[in-house]
């Protein structure tokens, strides 16, 4: 007697573990696939980002240097599991994206002279003159990756 009751007991709690276990189960699959839809909306809003700064570098909308700052940090901040080596995909892009990198921007733009800003002006440009052709011919294939991934 003694025994079929602990035998009994110890079926309940087996059952109750088993179904407390399920559901927290069931619990982490929600929150894995919540987690997957905000990474997916999150991947969709940066590629039409980057799309949309591609295509405006193309018709020559927006400067080449400040797009090319843009499509770089974009790229890297894309919350793909294992992302392509970008560098290697789109080697203009980033070296001119390491050429720019090193001028004042905001705040310590606004602390140079006139002719410091000037002079950064030029070089800039003159570093933009170089690579336009370049990193134009790149940004088909940017379009391409980003539609790619959308």
């Amino acid at each position: 007697m003694l025994w079929t009751v602990l035998v009994i007991v110890a079926l309940l709690v087996i059952v109750a573990l088993g179904f407390y276990a399920g559901r927290l189960l069931f619990q982490l699959k929600q929150q894995n696939q919540r987690q997957q839809k905000v990474r997916d909306e999150r991947v969709k809003t940066i590629s039409d980002s980057i799309y949309t700064i591609a295509k405006a570098m193309e018709q020559q909308q927006c400067d080449l240097s400040e797009g090319v700052i843009r499509i770089v940090n974009l790229l890297g901040a894309l919350p793909i599991l294992s992302p392509p080596d970008h560098k290697a995909s789109y080697p203009h892009t980033y070296a001119l994206f390491v050429e720019v990198s090193g001028f004042a921007v905001l705040e310590d733009r606004q602390k140079l002279t006139k002719q410091e800003r000037r002079k950064q002006d030029l070089a800039r440009e003159q570093i933009e003159s170089d690579y336009e052709s370049k990193v134009l011919s790149e940004m088909p294939a940017i379009k391409a990756y980003c539609q790619s991934i959308s």
